[in-house]
């Protein structure tokens, strides 16, 4: 049986290539950074040669990487170190948002909010996206800082994060993005972002290492004390082997970035038509396909109720039946899986389907694609007979 993996929005496979940048400091590199002998100063070579590789992957410079244990603390250390270090200053700490966001981002909103902090929640449009006008309409004097992702991870589709941070800074405001999903195709300088966390293993680097770029001069409240690693803002021994890592895959990533896009664009579309061709009006592409509002490595489609099925078809049990047939797709994000509720607050489409992404050797090819499409049509056919 075709085994067809279409979930790299939730994780990629480790690169052999990354894996073997990292193997010498699992073994016999194995110094700790802050030791003052050799194997401590060795150590020290490869994690600051590490925060220049991924700090020129995104046009930024070595002071403002900060390394994390991923995106999710990446993303708590960006709202709470801006919220604690804003709380009791002349300005106020008061937080903007969006109900598309990442739970890393909505659950730290809320327990800002419960501790008494000022937090308001902007409804995106349908296809995710918030649009600019809203975020200038939300801003007050008192807002420390907007927090909205630049691509988002369960459909796809691109916030403007230059023309907000154009209104944030015109106000004074801070503007974080969680770019996990937008990587390699970030770059600070031309965003005017404040702050972005990353994630290594959405673009085929290990698990457990993510960053989060603070522009310089931005004050950062530390979240984990215990050290004066990272500047002082991240104590802990830091992961040496998993930061190697984190460069070497997002410096491959950043190769040819162009290319894989089109190649990805190509197989989006080739999935969108097959399915369009098999199902017609009874689907939903949540997805746009224009090129320019979405990215190329994500497609989510729903089944709407209507015509002779009044009920939409219950998403877990197709993906169950997907498995079966050797598709391994998911119906949102990875870190809502199993939390009672759907990531998108106002919208809960039934089925999304990923596309995935990464180098040549890793990317889905057009008979995944198409094995895809066929399972899904067998599998919806049974669903509703």
């Amino acid at each position: 049986m075709r085994d067809v993996y279409l979930d790299h929005a939730a994780t990629t496979p480790l690169d052999p290539d990354v894996l073997a940048a990292m193997r010498p400091h699992l073994t016999e590199h194995f110094g700790n950074p802050s030791s003052p002998h050799e194997r401590g100063r060795q150590a020290s070579v490869a994690l600051e040669g590490a925060r220049e590789t991924v700090a020129r992957c995104i046009g930024a410079e070595p002071s403002e990487i900060i390394f994390t244990s991923g995106g999710t603390e990446a993303d708590n250390l960006a709202l709470r170190g801006v919220l604690r270090d804003a709380q009791g200053t002349k300005r106020g700490a008061r937080l903007v948002t969006s109900a598309a966001e990442h739970k890393a981002v909505l659950e730290s909103a809320e327990a800002f909010a419960e501790e008494g902090g000022a937090v308001q929640v902007l409804t995106p449009g349908e296809e995710g996206a918030v649009r600019p006008e809203h975020v200038a309409g939300a801003l007050t004097d008192d807002t420390a800082l907007v927090s909205l992702m630049q691509v988002n991870n369960e459909v796809g589709t691109r916030t403007d994060v230059a023309r907000v941070a154009e209104i944030c800074h015109d106000h004074g405001t801070l503007l974080h993005t969680d770019a996990v999903q937008a990587a390699p195709r970030l770059d600070v300088e031309d965003t005017g972002v404040d702050l972005a966390s990353l994630s290594a293993h959405k673009v085929y680097g290990p698990k457990g290492i993510g960053a989060l770029y603070v522009r310089n001069g931005v004050e950062l409240a530390p979240l984990v004390r215990g050290g004066s690693q990272e500047r002082a803002r991240r104590g802990g021994t830091q992961n040496v082997a998993a930061a190697v890592g984190m460069a070497e895959a997002l410096a491959r990533a950043t190769e040819a970035t162009e290319e894989r896009a089109a190649h990805l664009r190509g197989l989006q579309k080739r999935l969108a038509g097959q399915l369009r061709d098999v199902f017609g009006g009874h689907i939903r592409l949540n997805t746009p396909l224009d090129g320019e509002t979405a990215a190329p490595h994500i497609l989510s489609v729903s089944f709407p109720p209507g015509g002779n099925d009044p009920t939409p078809l219950d998403g877990e049990m197709l993906l169950l039946n997907l498995d079966v047939e050797g598709v391994r797709a998911s119906a949102g994000s990875a870190c809502t899986s199993g939390g009672g509720r759907p990531a998108w607050r106002w919208k809960a489409p039934a089925k999304r389907s990923r596309v995935a992404s990464g180098r040549s050797r890793r990317r889905s090819s057009s008979p995944e694609i198409d094995h895809a499409a066929d399972a899904l049509e067998a599998v919806v056919g049974r669903m509703r007979s």
